[in-house]
């Protein structure tokens, strides 16, 4: 079984001619709102290439029209929502501006997601099969103490550090890569945490290298050019994409946590996992919005 332990946003998505630069006012023709939130995506990634009921979501809400949708998008998309809470917090909701190459600029307003502890999942039967998917869009120390829990039943803990906190001690990185198995980061992110870490680099590799050492498998994404698996016996694997022209990159990156989760959880080869999760992500960029390019397992099994 897959848990997610993460965020629910609503996005509200406008489309602009180039994303403004501080102090800069552009204007959009109008605005898509959209489900999203890097916990829901991962869990909707992961559920639409699994078997049924293997992925379930601990998370909060607002009881207001935004989390209703929400976890009912949840349920339609295959997955389990039982631990999702209301909160008294609004759902929480994301400012997303897509620039005419696909790229895009995100804003969130956390809402009920800060409401999320680690008591939302105390009726989940963690065992030895469990792979837990986190990020950084909920409270840090309730996702440590949910990772510790599932590594000390022989669990498996995937961790995406995004959004990368602006400051992160170094004692808090420690603890989350010492309870992590595979620890998933862009290449800015890999530079950051290295750095927190002692190591001063402005190589994505190096710092990827660096960041294996500690224990887990250090997966850093680079878009186009793919992703780079570092193992801890210093090891590289290193999966290379095929040229896309992307019309929206919003989701890419939790697509491809979603399905590398699933493969972990089907104990596929771990090079068969990472390139899976890497022609996902890749789909996933071929339509607007977070979640609406994510692929079926079907979709994913004939562009292999």
């Amino acid at each position: 079984m897959i848990l997610v332990f993460g965020s629910i946003n609503i996005d509200l998505v406008a489309r602009v001619t180039s994303i403004p630069l501080p102090g800069e006012t552009v204007l959009s023709p109008g605005y898509e709102t959209l489900f999203g939130g890097k916990g829901a995506n991962q869990a909707i990634a992961a559920a639409r290439v699994s078997l049924p009921n293997r992925v379930a979501i601990a998370a909060c809400v607002g009881d207001d029209v935004f989390g209703r949708s929400a976890r009912d998008n949840l349920i339609c998309n295959g997955v389990v929502a039982d631990f999702v809470a209301n909160s008294t917090e609004p759902t929480g909701c994301a400012f997303i501006t897509v620039d005419e190459r696909g790229e895009n600029a995100i804003t969130v307003a956390s809402g009920a997601n800060a409401s999320l502890t680690e008591a939302r999942v105390l009726g989940f039967e963690v065992s030895d099969s469990t792979v837990a998917v986190l990020q950084m869009e909920v409270p840090f120390q309730a996702s440590l103490r949910v990772a510790q829990r599932v590594r000390a039943t022989g669990g498996r803990v995937i961790w995406n550090l995004a959004p990368a906190p602006p400051q992160f001690p170094a004692r808090d990185l420690s603890n989350l890569i010492d309870a992590t198995d595979i620890f998933i980061v862009n290449e800015l992110e890999a530079i950051a945490a290295a750095r927190i870490l002692g190591c001063e680099t402005a190589d994505f590799q190096i710092a990827g290298a660096y960041l294996a050492e500690s224990g887990c498998i250090c997966i850093v994404t680079a878009g186009a050019r793919g992703a780079f698996a570092f193992h801890p016996d210093r090891r590289c694997e290193t999966v290379e994409v095929k040229p896309i022209q992307p019309v929206d990159t919003t989701g890419a990156g939790d697509t491809f946590v979603g399905i590398l989760a699933n493969g972990i959880n089907e104990a596929l080869p771990f090079r068969t996992a990472l390139e899976r999760a890497c022609r996902g992500a890749s789909l996933a960029c071929l339509a607007h919005g977070a979640q609406a390019g994510m692929p079926t397992r079907e979709q994913l099994t004939r562009a292999s």
